[in-house]
């Protein structure tokens, strides 16, 4: 059993001879999906861009290269092809429009992101966690009272998101922001170890659990995640209904809850740990509670910064951003010295998620730019008519869930899908506006889990070592149709018998 102080651990390059097929499949998705012919109604330039978007997305499941690498390639290779993928003809030829100006201006915008930078603050707050100590003591307190069991620190890690969620409308403040920095110091404790073998042995399980009970709770509450916000806005101006507390609570608690409940053992059983039980860790970590002796005056700092931290996000967010927020909190750990500059600049997953994130938000704004999603909404509007009310409202909430495969953001789709989506639904008679409008903002969060680029509170947990690329994506398509299923089987029914 390790003893030694939890530090956060790079992620590990090892050097090894890539398989051919990981690099030529992103290539074929590419080429092959360029040379069909574009869809009735979607521009050239539009379906070019989405041959590379698709490759990028394969590459990332496949693998043939570090993640921001193939992010940073994908922006570079549209923004050198992007006066034919990327603008339409129309645009090229204005006057005064330089494409290759505006080409870059395109490729950094995603580094313009607040989320990026509150994804970024997350690991720093991670680092201040593992340089204090304080991450190994709240670690070393939770496996004290629950650690006999692994199924229940999965338990403790929900519950925990659960208390905050209703508190703290950013899942990226609440999930990667105050969570992550703790629970990242679980799996060592069991000497599971990140980009390692030994990362099933309780890691993976711990951080899965934790990150796919954020997406839950961000539908259950509807103060859980900031474009639960936005939907209802839309919503308002759109079919001008107005959708109160109390409607939301009631429409969510009879699928999430229970979805909720059963999370960790879904998990459990679907990316099983490899230590259920230990019944000598508790005793264990008491030992190592009294060898770190009482808590340290950084460790006061940082605490006290973190609950500053936690106060902004929850109170704060009609006067501060929550990544202005976050640097603040950096700005006031770098003047306590609780963490350094260069500690930051020796955080290799800190700025390897920053890049990656950036070059993802960037990549999906690019379908949105192009053309692309304006042309995907119409073709779903074109081919819902002729069904029953119920089945349009399932069919429409399942492309929006879907459709989340072309977003890297929870607030850019909303702002993107939910006016499509509902002018689609009430053109369509007999379909209710206030449920196919409840049913649509309930599908925000859960949506978030299908892949590590679908919210921000996914980065950090994607890059930690302890859940591989493609068990990633296995787990995200998983889940995504689990969470779904409960959603269309359970919830829309139930709302539309009322």
């Amino acid at each position: 059993m390790a003893d030694n102080t939890t530090t956060v651990t790079p992620e590990k390059e090892v050097p090894h001879a890539v398989e051919w097929w990981r690099v030529a499949l992103p290539f074929a998705v590419t080429i092959i999906i360029a040379l069909l012919p574009a869809p009735q109604g979607l521009a050239q330039h539009a379906w070019y861009y989405f041959a590379i978007f698709s490759g990028v997305i394969a590459a990332l499941v496949v693998e043939p290269l570090p993640n921001p690498a193939i992010g940073i390639i994908g922006v570079t290779l549209v923004a050198v092809l992007s006066g034919s993928v990327l603008f339409s003809p129309a645009e090229v030829a204005k006057p005064g429009f330089k494409v290759a100006s505006e080409a870059i201006k395109w490729a950094l915008s995603g580094f313009a992101s607040s989320t990026v930078w509150l994804v970024g603050g997350a690991f720093m707050f991670a680092l201040g966690y593992a340089k204090t100590g304080l991450g190994r003591r709240i670690a070393l307190l939770l496996v004290r009272a629950l650690g006999k069991n692994t199924l229940m620190l999965g338990y403790a890690t929900t519950i925990t998101d659960t208390i905050l969620a209703p508190f703290t409308p950013s899942n990226t403040a609440r999930s990667a922001g105050t969570i992550f920095p703790v629970v990242v110091n679980l799996p060592p404790l069991y000497d599971s170890k990140p980009n390692d073998p030994s990362a099933r042995k309780i890691g993976g399980y711990v951080m899965w659990t934790t990150f796919a009970a954020s997406c839950v709770t961000s539908s259950l509450f509807m103060t859980a995640c900031a474009p639960n916000f936005l939907a209802i806005e839309f919503i308002k101006k759109i079919v001008h209904v107005e959708i109160t507390y109390r409607q939301w609570m009631m429409a969510t608690l009879p699928w999430a809850l229970p979805l909720l409940l059963a999370l960790p053992l879904l998990v459990y059983v679907f990316y099983p740990p490899e230590i259920k039980r230990s019944a000598e860790v508790p005793a264990w970590a008491s030992g190592e509670l009294a060898k770190m002796g009482t808590i340290s005056t950084k460790e006061i700092i940082l605490a006290v910064l973190v609950l500053m931290a936690i106060v902004l996000w929850v109170f704060g967010g009609d006067y501060v951003d929550a990544a202005t927020a976050a640097f603040i909190v950096i700005s006031l750990m770098l003047i306590f010295r609780v963490i350094t500059w260069n500690d930051m600049a020796r955080h290799h997953s800190a700025w390897t998620t920053i890049v990656l994130l950036a070059t993802l938000v960037t990549m999906a704004d690019g379908l949105a730019k192009a053309g692309f999603i304006k042309w995907f909404a119409e073709f779903v509007a074109a081919n819902v008519g002729g069904f029953s009310p119920t089945s349009v409202v399932l069919v429409l909430v399942a492309v929006y869930f879907f459709a989340h495969y072309m977003f890297a953001s929870l607030t850019a789709h909303t702002s993107a899908m939910m006016p499509i989506m509902l002018a689609v639904g009430i053109g369509i008679p007999g379909v209710p506006a206030d449920k196919l409008a409840l049913a649509l903002a309930m599908t925000t969060g859960i949506m978030g889990v299908i892949t590590p680029y679908a919210t921000g509170a996914a980065l950090p947990y994607y890059n930690s070592g302890y859940l591989p690329p493609a068990h990633f994506w296995r787990l995200g398509g998983i889940f995504g149709l689990i969470f779904l299923a409960a959603l269309l089987l359970i919830g829309v029914p139930l709302l539309m018998a009322r």
